[in-house]
């Protein structure tokens, strides 16, 4: 997969996720993919001081991503 192919399918996993986020009063945005592996995210909203966080970042962000392009390695929160 070459790095446009990869940002637009991280997109893809974005928008799949990013309904049951918005449906809890939170959100998602790309802040960028490094070396093509790790990717790195903005959780926003009522995400930012949630308890759930990271297993929500781990269990479905993660995990959906992966689902889209599978030799993504990581996906990191960056706090504001």
């Amino acid at each position: 997969m070459t790095t446009e192919e990869i940002r637009l399918n991280v997109e893809k996993a974005l928008e799949e996720i990013r309904p049951f986020l918005q449906s809890d009063g939170g959100d998602i945005s790309l802040l960028s993919i490094e070396d093509d592996k790790i990717v790195k995210v903005q959780l926003q909203g009522a995400c930012v001081g949630c308890t759930v966080n990271q297993m929500t970042l781990k269990s479905g962000v993660e995990i959906t991503i992966k689902k889209y392009v599978p030799q993504i390695e990581q996906v990191i929160n960056i706090d504001k």
